[in-house]
């Protein structure tokens, strides 16, 4: 359960894991096989994280194209490549779990989404991301398939 002091800690480890290899396949153009081999290799993190990571990352590579068209309609006046890359990465992250995790809270999302900014990316960050997720939320709600624009 999200709850519990000890998940909350593996799912924020697995959610900056799953950032970590996003952004090496956005950044440095590693191949999500090699970003996944990359953070196995490198990171000491607990069975039940690295397996939450696993998921995070391989669902938001895999709906990158949908996520980034869902991000663009909800960031007004920001273009997608513009965005400081932890940034947009977090935002790909954040969306996926709203859309793809329907037992994880919507503000326990975007709560850890923000924290994630503010410690990977810069002071205004957790503002920005607050906001663009904050819009995006209506989508869980509304119950619309996010793959339509």
């Amino acid at each position: 359960m999200e709850g519990d002091n000890n998940t909350m800690g593996s799912r924020r480890q697995a959610r900056e894991a799953a950032l970590q290899m996003l952004y090496l396949c956005d950044n440095c153009g590693f191949c999500p096989e090699d970003s996944y081999k990359s953070f196995l290799q490198q990171t000491k993190i607990p069975p039940d994280s690295q397996e939450f990571a696993e998921q995070l990352f391989h669902g938001t590579w895999n709906r990158k194209e949908v996520l980034d068209t869902l991000i663009t309609k909800y960031a007004e006046n920001w273009e997608l490549d513009r965005m400081a890359s932890i940034d947009r990465n977090i935002l790909r992250l954040a969306s996926f779990e709203i859309l793809d995790t329907p037992e994880t809270p919507v503000s326990v999302i975007i709560d850890e989404a923000v924290e994630i900014a503010k410690k990977y990316s810069t002071a205004d960050s957790g503002k920005f991301v607050n906001g663009i997720l904050d819009k995006l939320k209506s989508v869980r709600k509304s119950g619309k398939d996010a793959s339509l624009s």
